[in-house]
């Protein structure tokens, strides 16, 4: 175990899995009749709670300051909750594998955002991998989900913007850390103040009987906390370990397994062009990942 717990490639694998793993579970909940709400509600109060034990368990404390909540809440807004919300409205129209592709293109948003902001020099090898993940991107688009229930190009558009918020959110996180705190302690404030965020929707639009369907799907609802903790818990010891550049790299892992669980396990079927997109996009991420490395060296040596 600790020889995985220091592995920065081992840990992309196992963090990668659990993000995708996520994916076809919200599907199956769905299917029961679950609001995306609550199984977003699920996913951060699950995540929230185990961390918060993890973080008592060690003698340590949340530290309250204006900084650290006004964090909290932006965090969990574009970080935790909408994604979340996005994510499980799009799956039942557009597939948990379709939907996993999306989360490969953060990594080309940040980029091409970070760019835009002036945060990173451009350079030709990423505006390279911009460009071709774009491509990708397009033709995925173009595709509009299952093979056998072509989704309506509204749903595909929404979906679009899960990449959105996800860079957005970690270029927020980059600029607004909280100086002397720890990720963990992060991670709990934002998926708390997410939980409760989507506590508060759940109570005044779909109301609390929302949450009858769970006892529907027990052991999916026990399996997404587990992933979602578990998730996180790799996810922090991936950044120390690999830093925020290999991190991004989950998404290709990611994309993989909700593809590939969405086809032999849930009988999604896509299109081929979908896979040579999806292709595309993961080539595009590779190649802004060597630009954003290369970057990095030349910046330390310079």
């Amino acid at each position: 175990m600790k020889a995985l717990w220091d592995s920065a490639a081992g840990l992309l694998l196992i963090t990668g899995f659990l993000l995708g793993v996520g994916l076809p579970l919200g599907k199956i909940a769905s299917a029961a009749g679950v609001h995306a709400m609550v199984w977003s509600f699920v996913i951060s109060m699950g995540a929230g709670g185990v961390l918060l034990c993890v973080l008592l368990a060690r003698r340590q404390r949340m530290r309250l300051t204006g900084h650290r909540l006004r964090y909290f809440l932006i965090a969990a807004a574009i970080s935790y909750a909408l994604p979340n919300l996005l994510v499980f409205s799009v799956i039942p129209k557009l597939g948990a594998g379709y939907t996993g592709i999306m989360y490969t293109l953060s990594p080309v948003v940040t980029l091409a955002l970070s760019l835009l902001l002036g945060m990173q020099r451009p350079n030709a090898l990423g505006m390279a991998g911009i460009a071709i993940g774009f491509a990708g991107a397009a033709l995925v688009a173009l595709t509009r989900g299952e093979a056998s229930q072509p989704a309506d190009p509204v749903w595909v558009t929404i979906g679009l913007l899960l990449p959105v918020l996800l860079a957005v959110g970690n270029i927020y996180r980059t600029i607004d850390w909280p100086a002397d705190t720890g990720p963990t302690e992060l991670a709990v404030g934002s998926h708390l103040a997410s939980a409760g965020m989507l506590l508060a929707a759940i109570v005044l639009i779909p109301g609390l009987s929302a949450f009858a369907p769970l006892a529907e799907v027990p052991w999916v609802t026990f399996a997404q906390v587990v992933a979602a903790a578990a998730m996180f818990a790799f996810y922090f010891r991936l950044q120390a370990v690999g830093g925020p550049v290999y991190l991004s790299q989950i998404g290709y892992v990611a994309a993989a397994v909700a593809l590939l669980a969405g086809t032999i396990f849930l009988g999604e079927h896509y299109r081929w062009e979908t896979w040579l997109g999806a292709l595309m996009v993961m080539i595009g991420v590779a190649i802004t990942t060597k630009a954003q490395k290369t970057a990095a060296r030349r910046q330390a040596a310079g």
